[in-house]
């Protein structure tokens, strides 16, 4: 059930909510404190944590991953835990396992094999997996931690490549590969959602601690920073790490001759192991090959303290298109820190390998080649600004997948024509044009777990996209940035909802926008402008735009004069913020109009046949 705040204000303990909608669980939140009206962590904010130490052992061969991981985990909550809540994300292969993505026959697998078991040093038998999740049947007191041991195995799929897999022969992409605890938040407990293949992650910020070994030809990338650079490759290759890490400019540091004449890493052994180390980061993924190239190169992105982030592209060579890559992310990174959202790129480095598929990591995205120029450039930046949502930001991507994937799009609209130009990145917008009004066409707060095919995308990626460039729009760059950037601030490392983000946003602008907040976001409805009554009186036209629909949208009026000079009338959201249904528009000047339209790169049309008025040709 759901409380409709529209027109009046409810009261929580002597505390008064604004105009949105509030489901009964999220109230409890602002009961016990953990959220507040103001945007902030409540007082009684917490958020659970743990600590990975996993060695894990890959044979390309056979797929088999071995693997064995020591987690302390850390009960900060106010509550008696009386099971612990793993995932298996492997398990979306496991046999009888419910999916929403299909697979072929032949990646059906046994899913995780748990062979050992340990709960504070201890052999432990209750356990339940009931496919991707998987429960432990011990009680954790608040303020206790408790310690896992596991033993496990897994067989990685070879093709039906959802985000993890073979890539190639020599290549594979590995992510999801550890037994890792779900979730415990003061809004819904244990996420018990079980990963499916469509919605995406939700997972606490960790440490964590990995050693790779794989047979001795493979390169090994990760998520977090190697420490053990000097014990795997050689003093050249280190020399060009260390290179690129400080360096402006591009260094090869594995080429195909370098492969050819085994000049890379150390020992003589069949095996090698890499060691990673990451802190407070939410997940944790590594990807290997013994054929790929790596191009690297370094910026600085906090100008504050001269942090510097490396940019790798690492890739089959044989995929010429991929030559442009280190480049593009390299200027994504630029762009992200200095230009939108103008923060800081969170990461020491940022990874992009040569994969299967479209998909973000911390610190790596796993990119399929496409020889489409602007397809490349849009694709590499929207992946690597996930940097910031989620992996910065620690979004519920389950539940609220437009909390991420609208601003990875709206990232993406925005910094591929800064790198090129001559890109207008209209990523979704016309299907979302054509859906609108549709019984697809449900409101984008609907839980992502709730959606799937075209309701799942318009609400994952072009509609949340298009409310925040609206807003954007309404306030400017700098009181946009400013509200965005007191977000950020109050919430990275942590795990915020909708509200916090809109509460954040009306507190740290100083405008309450609940009223767009309300339509865009949670209403039905669809946008739909129309070019109403035009009147010319002593040779002054005046137009009148008619908001048939209910999405408040911006207005663009381009004006085509019989001169064939051309303008264009831009207004605001702003307009529709007091209920009005029409906007009178004069034209500047006293020349003759040839065609006036209604249009915008990224505004929607649920109905342009009435966005176009022609002059009569009648005398």
């Amino acid at each position: 059930m759901r409380y409709l705040l529209s027109f009046f204000l409810l009261l929580i303990s002597g505390i008064t909510i604004g105009q949105l909608p509030v489901a009964k669980n999220i109230l409890k939140a602002y009961e016990k404190g953990t959220r507040s009206l103001d945007g902030k962590p409540g007082r009684n904010y917490w958020q659970n944590a743990a600590d990975y130490n996993m060695d894990v052992r890959f044979n390309p061969e056979t797929r088999m991953l071995n693997g064995k991981v020591q987690i302390k985990y850390f009960n900060r909550s106010p509550d008696t835990l009386n099971q612990i809540l793993f995932k298996l994300y492997p398990n979306l292969y496991q046999a009888g396992s419910t999916r929403m993505m299909a697979i072929k026959p032949e990646d059906v697998s046994n899913g995780v094999r748990i062979s050992s078991l340990k709960v504070n040093g201890a052999e432990f038998k209750k356990f339940r997996i009931d496919n991707t999740n998987m429960s432990v049947l011990h009680k954790v007191m608040p303020g206790d931690t408790v310690s896992f041991d596991l033993e496990y195995s897994y067989i990685l799929n070879k093709t039906s490549h959802i985000r993890t897999g073979e890539v190639d022969s020599g290549s594979d992409f590995i992510a999801y590969f550890f037994p890792r605890i779900a979730v415990y938040d003061d809004i819904d407990g244990w996420n018990q959602n079980p990963y499916l293949g469509t919605q995406e992650f939700y997972n606490d910020f960790c440490d964590f601690n990995l050693s790779i070994t794989v047979p001795r030809d493979y390169l090994v990338w990760a998520t977090g920073d190697q420490t053990n650079l000097t014990s795997v490759y050689t003093d050249e290759i280190v020399k060009r790490i260390e290179e690129a890490s400080s360096l402006d400019g591009f260094v090869t540091i594995v080429d195909s001759n370098d492969l050819k004449k085994n000049r890379i890493k150390l020992g003589g052994d069949s095996l090698l192991t890499w060691k990673f180390s990451a802190k407070h980061v939410s997940d944790m993924a590594f990807a290997i090959s013994n054929h790929y190239t790596w191009v690297s190169s370094s910026l600085m992105v906090d100008s504050a303290t001269g942090r510097r982030t490396r940019v790798d592209a690492v890739y089959n060579p044989l995929h010429t298109d991929y030559d442009w890559v280190a480049s593009d992310a390299r200027k994504t990174v630029y762009y992200m820190s200095h230009h939108f959202p103008k923060w800081p790129f969170p990461f020491s480095h940022i990874t992009v390998f040569d994969g299967l598929d479209q998909m973000e990591y911390p610190m790596l995205a796993n990119d399929n080649p496409v020889a489409d120029r602007a397809e490349s450039i849009e694709l590499t930046d929207h992946e690597i600004f996930h940097s910031m949502f989620p992996f910065y930001m620690g979004i519920n991507e389950t539940k609220y997948a437009w909390m991420d994937e609208g601003w990875a799009t709206l990232g993406e609209w925005l910094i591929s024509p800064m790198i090129d130009s001559s890109i207008v990145d209209l990523y979704g917008v016309q299907r979302y044009a054509m859906a609108a009004g549709t019984e697809a066409d449900l409101p984008i707060h609907t839980l992502s777990t709730q959606q799937s095919g075209q309701s799942y995308f318009i609400n994952s990626y072009p509609k949340p996209a298009m409310g925040y460039l609206f807003v954007k729009d309404m306030l400017g760059d700098a009181l946009f940035n400013k509200g965005l950037h007191n977000y950020i601030r109050l919430w990275n490392g942590k795990h915020p909802i909708p509200y916090d983000f809109f509460n954040a946003m009306n507190t740290s602008t100083g405008k309450n926008l609940d009223w767009f907040w309300k339509k865009w976001f949670f209403e039905d409805g669809e946008p739909d402008l129309a070019i109403g009554k035009v009147t010319t009186k002593d040779k002054r036209s005046i137009v009148t735009v008619i908001a048939k629909g209910s999405k408040p949208v911006p207005i663009d009026l381009q004006v085509e004069f019989m001169d064939g000079s051309k303008l264009t009338l831009h207004r605001t959201i702003a307009v529709w913020e007091k209920g009005a249904r029409e906007v009178v528009l004069k034209i500047p000047g006293s020349k003759a109009i040839k065609k006036m339209e209604l249009a915008a790169a990224h505004t929607p049309d649920a109905n342009p046949a009435d966005n176009v008025w022609v002059a009569s040709s009648k005398p």
